[in-house]
């Protein structure tokens, strides 16, 4: 298998989908639990699904998962049993990917928006999230580091963007200005509603890739 990367042929990649591997590493509910560790070790990964059927995500076997094995290696089983935590306990002495998986896995669906994944990323404190269509079949993985390639968009295409999708919808008469760099767009000229600054504002950072938003407006 492969590890190829997905991205968008043009515009700003806006979904998961735009993002996301394509092809990735998983394991079925029998895998043995040397076999996933050779696995995360050979793919440079920190998780793989666990997958059911022709392909339905089931749950996911993370470091996590695989750690309490070495944590309670030379703890006696009766301290163990009394003192650990009866989940983590559980995991240690599994042997399969069924048995040491996380489960229900957490998911995002691929047409859900880069800001939806990382909220997802950040409030269930995972690096990876399996995509799934709306069967919970298996499209892909996004990562950490895949929602942070919206960063390196060159600065013109997001000025060009900022220009096209944000300021021909504002009630604007006079020209704004744009410029971009390093990510950070600095918005000059004038406006003639005071008001309009946070909403301007707003849309900006919206687009895909900017970094900070600098106002530099003259109100009429």
């Amino acid at each position: 298998m492969s590890d190829s990367q997905s991205s968008s042929s043009t515009g700003s990649p806006h979904t998961v989908s735009d993002v996301m591997t394509h092809t990735v590493v998983a394991v079925g509910r029998e895998a043995p639990f040397k076999e996933i560790v050779e696995l995360l070790g050979q793919w440079k990964v920190s998780a793989v699904p666990v997958l059911a059927g022709e392909g339905r995500v089931i749950g996911v076997v993370s470091e996590a998962d695989l750690l309490p094995k070495g944590e309670f290696r030379d703890v006696d089983d009766q301290v163990a049993d009394r003192d650990g935590d009866p989940a983590e306990r559980s995991k240690a002495l599994g042997l399969t990917a069924g048995e040491l998986m996380s489960s229900p896995a957490v998911t995002v669906h691929p047409n859900a928006t880069l800001s939806e994944a990382a909220r997802i990323m950040a409030r269930r404190r995972v690096k990876r999230l399996p995509v799934v269509d709306t069967i919970g079949l298996l499209q892909g993985v996004v990562s950490r580091g895949d929602l942070l390639k919206v960063f390196l968009r060159p600065d013109e295409e997001i000025a060009d963007e900022v220009r096209r999708s944000v300021l021909t919808q504002l009630p604007i008469i006079t020209p704004v200005t744009v410029a971009v760099a390093e990510g950070v767009v600095t918005l000059g000229g004038s406006l003639p509603d005071r008001g309009l600054v946070p909403v301007l504002a707003r849309a900006v950072r919206a687009v895909e890739g900017v970094v900070d938003v600098r106002i530099d407006l003259v109100h009429r």
